[in-house]
């Protein structure tokens, strides 16, 4: 074997190690964003849960409220329902 063939196999043999040590490190970022990806999706999804809860409370708060000043505009007017009788 020459020592051009030599030269060329080790050179060949180098940029061949390199790519696989570009390709393991793309492949380790691309593992660490989904990992982050799937925390943030898992983020998101608890606090739109949060968010439900608090705007069921709150919508049911507001309809006792509606219905508390209806039922003392009644009083004041006289026409409660339990009055009919």
């Amino acid at each position: 074997m020459s020592s051009a063939q030599l030269n060329a196999g080790q050179t060949h043999g180098q940029a061949q190690a390199k790519t696989e040590e570009w390709v393991q490190s793309a492949q380790n970022t691309a593992n660490k964003t989904r990992d982050k990806m799937a925390d943030s999706k898992e983020s998101a999804q608890h606090g739109k849960e949060e968010s439900a809860g608090f705007l069921q409370q709150t919508g049911e708060k507001m309809a006792n409220m509606a219905q508390g000043a209806i039922d003392g505009m009644k009083n004041t007017l006289g026409i409660n329902e339990h009055e009919k009788k």
